[in-house]
């Protein structure tokens, strides 16, 4: 088991350090790949990308085959997917409501794509990681249980790992947010099945080796980095979690998800003690 940590971890990291380089030789300063955050400041999207090839280059050495590739999958397409949000971005729209709205009036963005596509992997990623326990039959049937039981389950693990990958992107709002908020994360979830030691193996790796320049805010996950993330933390959440530990997950990601177009969770944060000192934690003057 430490082997497989180890070995995931220095895989995370040693993506993310070669993507960062071929990106920072190739790129430098383009302007495609900087941003202006909330302070004023020019950063880099560097990161995203980066992080996501360390995510992916981890996942490849999870032993069991189906998780890494449910992992790769919904990794891989909530990166993918964010990047064309990040790089090759059509209309003003933001948020669900507002990239809905434009889908309403027969505009389709990039955003509106995301929205779309994450789910559908997702629920793709989903399929493969029940298929687990299956006998016989399609999304993880057991002979004892109803087709459709079991296809609700694909629904919800699917609606975990994409909701997860959109709750990140919701939190990258501030130098380090969205990696501390991984972390803990994953402190506190549950290893004792212990598939999930390998895959957490490969987002620590990665997130340490963002960790500096994102808390500096020189560089920022972006939707690339940040869905990436969120779907591979998705991905162990869905793995540990019972059936009804699921459905409530689901159900908090969901309510997590209508509250931010209504309410800014970065207000929440600064006004709340205890969440207001971890998210300043590391984070001088950006």
């Amino acid at each position: 088991m430490i082997r497989s940590i180890v070995s995931t971890a220095v895989a995370g990291l040693a993506g993310f350090t070669a993507t960062k380089a071929v990106l920072r030789s190739r790129l430098r300063t383009h302007e495609a790949v900087v941003r202006t955050n909330h302070a004023g400041h020019e950063v880099s999207l560097a990161e995203g990308p980066a992080v996501a090839a360390g995510l992916l280059a981890g996942s490849l050495l999870i032993e069991d085959p189906r998780q890494r590739t449910a992992s790769l999958l919904a990794t891989a397409a909530a990166g993918g997917l964010g990047a064309v949000d990040d790089f090759c971005e059509s209309g003003s729209s933001k948020g669900l409501r507002g990239h809905l709205s434009a889908l309403a009036r027969g505009e389709i963005t990039t955003g509106t794509i995301k929205v779309a596509g994450i789910p559908l992997a997702s629920i793709a990623a989903a399929a493969i990681l029940r298929s687990r326990t299956r006998p016989t039959g399609v999304f993880g049937r057991k002979a004892d249980r109803p087709w459709y039981a079991a296809a609700a389950d694909v629904v919800v693990t699917g609606g975990v790992i994409a909701g997860s990958a959109n709750l990140f992107n919701l939190l990258d709002l501030r130098p380090g947010r969205a990696l501390k908020a991984g972390a803990l994360t994953l402190a506190f979830t549950d290893h004792d099945r212990r598939v999930s030691w390998a895959p957490s193996g490969a987002i620590a790796g990665a997130t340490a080796a963002a960790w500096s320049d994102d808390l500096a805010g020189d560089a920022m996950l972006g939707d690339t980095g940040a869905n990436a993330l969120g779907a591979a933390i998705g991905v162990i959440l869905a793995e540990t979690a019972s059936p009804a530990q699921r459905r409530l997950i689901l159900a908090v990601l969901a309510g997590l998800t209508l509250a931010s177009e209504k309410v800014s969770f970065t207000s929440v944060i600064e006004s709340t003690p205890g969440l207001r000192e971890i998210d300043s934690f590391g984070r001088e003057g950006v």
